[in-house]
């Protein structure tokens, strides 16, 4: 299937659609792993595209989503809330979706092309159907679900690129902050969001090197265990600052 590359995933946070739309050049960012108040005031400041809850159980970022729904209410209009799910009942992940305690799901564990499939159907999107939706002629269409992939080898990007989730995502772990050989993400033929090892320090060079869609990071915004406004601050500068240089 081909695919347009230069597609992005974009919304508002009082709306029920996130889109893909053709021709934005901005890289995205997505700072991951929120869970305190005083994390949601640093972003709130530096209002990055996306911020990230774990809703999955047994991580040490893991929150419950009453604090979801708490800290996602004190986010800026411009902040897309993402709930992250690890082998998730479905019905959780759609639960959080319909009660608007976020916006988008990552699929962060083994759930299948029938996990999104009913995941669709519990929120009302069945009848996008990826094949349709990922064709470039498409101007935009809603997008409701991020299926994160482990990339260790080719037949992981075929996978990548043969999922129906809206959106996909090249990571190297569970959270795990390691890198992957980026040359992999280079031969993806649709958009995606790159993960794994990102700081403030090397973000720009990845994205000179993969040209992803958007750039996801937890760890390596974080001091001592706890995200770092300052990093938090750098990273997404830089990775702006990289798109005006390219323009």
């Amino acid at each position: 299937m081909n695919i347009d590359r230069s597609a992005s995933l974009s919304g508002e946070k009082g709306t029920e659609n996130h889109v893909f739309r053709r021709n934005v050049s901005r890289t995205r960012v997505k700072l991951c792993g929120m869970r305190r108040r005083e994390d949601i005031l640093a972003v709130n400041k530096i209002l990055p595209d996306y911020a990230g809850f774990i809703l999955a159980e047994g991580f040490r970022r893991t929150v419950t989503w009453e604090k979801a729904r708490e800290l996602g209410g004190l986010l800026a209009d411009e902040i897309i809330p993402v709930g992250v799910f690890v082998n998730s009942p479905v019905e959780f992940a759609a639960r959080m979706l319909n009660e608007h305690i976020i916006r988008i799901a990552q699929l962060h564990g083994d759930e299948d092309e029938e996990y999104i499939r009913r995941l669709r159907i519990l929120t009302d999107t069945a009848d996008n159907i990826a094949a349709e939706k990922m064709g470039p002629e498409h101007a935009g269409v809603p997008v409701r679900i991020i299926k994160v992939f482990k990339i260790a080898g080719e037949e992981d990007i075929k996978a990548a690129e043969n999922s129906g989730a809206d959106m996909i995502l090249l990571d190297a772990g569970t959270g795990a902050g390691k890198a992957f050989d980026w040359t992999l993400a280079k031969k993806v033929k649709r958009p995606f969001i790159l993960a794994g090892g990102l700081t403030p320090e090397n973000v720009a060079a990845a994205i000179r090197q993969v040209q992803p869609y958007g750039v996801d990071v937890s760890s390596g915004v974080e001091t001592n265990g706890c995200k770092d406004p300052e990093k938090m601050r750098q990273f997404t500068e830089n990775v702006r600052n990289h798109g005006e240089q390219d323009k």
